[in-house]
């Protein structure tokens, strides 16, 4: 890995703002002190930031010389409800949140190419800076564009990237196309009629249908998806019931479905509905399935994403650089973005600890590598 020298010297201050955004981690909807953080580092740095943008989104922009595009670069704040047991220095002091996919990472790579370009602005065009709130929920990046983040702040192309433990330390993965899967949240409410155990005939079992619900969703993708198309469907949780002998009222479920194609997305979220009304028909029960969250596959243009493996290729090697592996299944709502311009999402291997495990954190030494990637995609966009 070869950062650029100017980077290669901000990588103390940036692994500082990294673990101090890691040991006080905020979940979605709720990165005040990060946004501050975020708002006092670029106001240091000259800029004229902006807060409370789609919550607590952050952005600022370094003007270059000269008259040209507007490029942006997006970095994720938010952290994960779950525990921190990496046990390290600069472990969470919140229990029950952590920075376990990496996002304290992402914000300080993003912080340390601010400080980079404030210094060194581009001979032409803009770069906006684009600090999201409330990535693991999906609603962060709709939020700020339904804010006006893109009328009030213009871009060309928009550049992401995501650290990737599956790759080793050292490589890097750009796609054309699609590059990571949409998803849609549900959740299913059954409500039925509890009773005795030893009386079901006089319930309408919630249980039952929960059972027959989960089987099914089973089919969906083998017999109703392209078996050439990728699509999975996941139940993750099942609820309901208290006690041995009494059948409850009610029980949930919910989980995700996922693809690389909307349309294929929508064909499973058609046949979830039909199972639930099929079921509900079956049982006697109110089977009642609700999307709580939804985001599109992220889609990488050709002319962006060669920008990006180019740039990744002066920093790991183009030889490091995969340009040919499948979409990942993960979902990022960077996908908005790439909707209102076109842009590249990239991905950045560190091995080790997979993101989403409590003894995860992030690898230090990518964030001058990863700072010179966007500065590179900057030089050769706004040169």
């Amino acid at each position: 890995m070869t950062p650029l020298p100017a980077l290669a010297a901000l990588a103390a201050d940036m692994t500082a703002w990294r673990r101090d955004i890691h040991a006080h981690p905020e979940l979605s909807g709720q990165e005040s002190r990060t946004a501050k953080l975020v708002f006092d580092v670029l106001e240091g740095l000259g800029l004229k930031p902006e807060s409370g943008i789609g919550g607590e989104g952050v952005v600022a922009v370094v003007e270059g010389r000269d008259p040209g595009p507007s490029i942006g670069l997006r970095a994720d704040m938010d952290a994960l409800p779950m525990n921190d047991d990496s046990n390290v220095s600069h472990a969470s002091t919140r229990p029950g949140v952590s920075h376990a996919c990496g996002h304290d990472g992402h914000t300080a790579t993003l912080l340390g190419v601010a400080r980079h370009l404030a210094a060194n602005p581009p001979a032409r065009g803009r770069v906006v800076l684009i600090f999201q709130p409330a990535e693991e929920t999906g609603l962060g990046a709709v939020a700020m564009i339904k804010d006006g983040l893109f009328d009030r702040y213009p871009c060309d192309e928009v550049y992401g990237y995501h650290n990737m433990p599956l790759l080793p330390l050292g490589e890097a993965a750009v796609h054309t196309g699609p590059t990571m899967n949409g998803y849609k949240v549900w959740k299913i409410d059954i409500q039925g009629v509890g009773g005795h155990g030893a009386a079901p005939h006089k319930t309408k079992d919630p249980v039952q249908a929960a059972v027959r619900v989960a089987s099914e969703i089973s089919s969906i993708v083998g017999r109703h998806v392209d078996p050439m198309e990728p699509a999975l469907i996941t139940v993750t949780k099942l609820q309901a019931g208290s006690s041995h002998n009494v059948v409850p009222h009610e029980a949930s479920l919910a989980g995700t479905l996922r693809a690389t194609s909307s349309d294929v997305i929508e064909t499973m979220w058609q046949k979830l509905q039909d199972i639930c009304t099929g079921v509900g028909v079956m049982t006697g029960c109110t089977v009642t399935v609700r999307e709580t969250a939804g985001v599109p596959p992220v889609f990488n243009a050709a002319a962006q994403a060669n920008v990006a493996a180019a740039a990744a290729g002066g920093v790991f090697g183009a030889d490091k650089v995969h340009r040919d592996l499948k979409p990942y299944p993960f979902t990022d709502d960077f996908a908005y973005m790439l909707q209102i311009a076109p842009g590249a999402y990239f991905f950045v291997g560190q091995g080790g600890t997979m993101v989403h495990q409590t003894a995860y954190d992030f690898n230090d030494d990518l964030l001058p590598n990863v700072a010179s990637v966007f500065a590179r995609i900057v030089e050769a966009k706004l040169s």
